[in-house]
């Protein structure tokens, strides 16, 4: 490791002597989460050699699971190949999805931090088993954001919220159940959020509300290094990001916008603009966050009752978390993520963030959205540039 770089381990520990009084709880599962990204890490590098291999009846190709009731029933016969008489079954792939969000759960229930956890995985919240005892925290996840990259060899990551414990759910032999209503809380109450990019470096981003901090992996050691710190979103940009391909399903405020970008120097907003899009919400961040920008996945009209794409508890919150951190803004389009109080635990939502003027601006446009210098709302009809077909 270079003279004079902090490992996060240094890091979060100084982060609590600034807090007199605090009991270490908090320092240590922030190390206890680092080292679930890290192996999940080490699978995803990995690629397709995970999946070809690993299979549900055979444990010992299986990350270490301190709770049988996370893996697959294998006496399930759907899950099973089928197999001629006398020849033995073919193993059967886990998808990297599940591989990681058994790791996470593996790596983190048993430390004595958590009361439960909720995963873009699993239907349902996982309180900690009565074997363990409950502690101060509870922790949301997206084990694998952007995991249909894999495929294409292209950046997935984790996404991680911290939030505290109702104090009636705490310590050993709690006889009060953990509830769904225990996750529903505003992303403003978060108590962390951060995320691990894996590509061509595993990056850790993460904020406790006191600005964000960027760590690499140093392999060499295995730890965390604090390489990119005091991380901030520049209030101007010319850059942005969203897929293009749906188009059709956006709302007009949504198409003005992307459209006064594309006329660049000839349009309204006097100047080029650069697009891209990964499809790998992690990605998008960490971009953003060094080089500005702005991410768009908003409300469309597919099916029109479902309000947004974006995981609220374990997408939304904790990246408006990390980027207002980072002086940028994250907003729904209406409304400001921080501030949306969720309605069921895997509720979704639009999402626009990064450079603070270019959100408040969409924002602007969603509230007025027919108004503004050389607006044409006939051009933005349910069929983009194109006047609607005469019958």
């Amino acid at each position: 490791m270079p003279e004079g770089l902090k490992t996060l381990t240094r890091y979060t520990i100084e982060q609590e002597h600034r807090h007199p009084g605090s009991s270490g709880e908090f320092s240590a599962l922030v190390n206890v989460i680092a080292t679930a990204t890290k192996i999940i890490a080490n699978q995803v590098t990995r690629g397709s050699i995970v999946g070809s291999h690993s299979a549900v009846h055979n444990p010992a190709l299986l990350p270490a699971v301190s709770d049988p009731a996370l893996l697959p029933a294998v006496s399930d016969p759907a899950l099973l190949p089928p197999e001629s008489p006398g020849e033995p079954a073919l193993p059967v792939p886990r998808t990297p999805d599940v591989i990681a969000n058994d790791i996470m759960i593996a790596e983190t229930q048993w430390t004595g931090h958590l009361s439960g956890l909720l995963s873009e995985q699993l239907t349902e919240i996982h309180p900690v088993p009565e074997l363990h005892r409950r502690g101060k925290y509870l922790l949301v996840f997206d084990p694998l954001d952007g995991s249909s990259n894999i495929d294409v060899n292209l950046p997935v990551g984790t996404i991680f919220s911290v939030l505290r414990a109702p104090e009636r759910i705490r310590g050993e032999g709690s006889a009060h159940p953990l509830t769904d209503a225990d996750f529903l809380r505003p992303g403003a109450e978060q108590v962390c959020a951060g995320f691990t990019l894996y590509g061509p470096a595993t990056m850790l981003v993460l904020t406790t509300g006191n600005g964000v901090d960027g760590f690499t992996l140093d392999r060499e050691i295995g730890a965390f290094v604090l390489t990119h710190p005091g991380m901030r979103i520049p209030e101007d940009t010319s850059g942005f990001a969203i897929n293009a391909a749906n188009e059709r399903f956006w709302e007009r405020p949504v198409r003005r916008y992307v459209h006064e970008c594309l006329d660049g120097v000839d349009g309204p907003r006097g100047r080029d603009f650069n697009m891209r899009w990964v499809a790998s919400l992690v990605a998008d961040t960490f971009h953003i966050l060094t080089r500005g920008g702005v991410y768009l996945y908003p409300r469309d009209t597919r099916p029109p009752a479902r309000a947004g794409r974006v995981a609220l508890l374990y997408g939304a919150d904790p990246i408006a978390f990390i980027v207002e951190q980072a002086g940028g803004a994250a907003s729904t389009g209406s409304a400001r993520v921080l501030d949306v109080v969720p309605e069921h635990i895997h509720q979704r939502v639009p999402l626009i963030f990064g450079s603070r003027n270019e959100v408040e601006r969409i924002e602007r446009y969603h509230r007025e959205p027919e108004e503004g210098p050389g607006f044409d709302a006939a051009l933005f009809g349910t069929r983009s540039l194109f006047r609607p077909a005469r019958r």
